[in-house]
C-alpha cells in the first residue's frame, strides 16, 4: 500500500476530529486538538498521528495495533501512542480511541492560562 502524503494525513485527521462535535482542530504547521490547556492529539513533524490515552487504553492500543509510544525531539512521550497509517484511514475504528482521548483529557485538571505580558 503506498504511503499517505502529508495532505492526505491532515485530511484524514480533520475527518477524525469532525467526529466529535466538541473537538476543535488547531494549529497551522502542527495540527492538534487540546482541551483545558492539555493537548490530546496532534500530527507530529514526521506526519505521525499522536493520540493521548489513559494507561489501560494505551496498553490495549499498543498491543492491538503493534505500535509504539511517540518520540518527539528524542523524548518518549509516555501518554501518546503512534497511530499507524492503516488505522488513520479507518475513521470509524479510530473514533473510539479519539473519544477515549477526549474523555481522558476532559478529566484532567485544567492548566492555568498563561497571562499575556503587560505593555507599559
Amino acid at each position: 500500500m503506498p504511503s499517505l502524503t502529508r495532505e492526505q494525513k491532515i485530511s484524514l485527521y480533520e475527518k477524525l476530529v469532525a467526529t466529535n462535535p466538541k473537538a476543535v482542530r488547531k494549529g497551522d504547521t502542527i495540527p492538534y486538538t487540546s482541551l483545558n490547556g492539555h493537548m490530546y492529539s496532534y500530527l507530529t513533524k514526521e506526519d505521525v498521528l499522536a493520540l493521548k490515552l489513559p494507561s489501560e487504553a494505551r496498553e490495549e492500543f499498543l498491543k492491538k495495533y503493534k505500535t509504539t509510544l511517540v518520540t518527539s525531539y528524542g523524548i518518549v512521550q509516555k501518554e501518546y501512542v503512534a497511530v499507524p497509517d492503516s488505522l488513520l484511514q479507518k475513521t470509524k475504528e479510530l473514533q473510539h480511541y479519539f473519544d477515549i482521548s477526549f474523555e481522558y483529557t476532559s478529566s484532567l485538571k485544567p492548566k492555568p492560562a498563561k497571562k499575556a505580558a503587560k505593555k507599559k
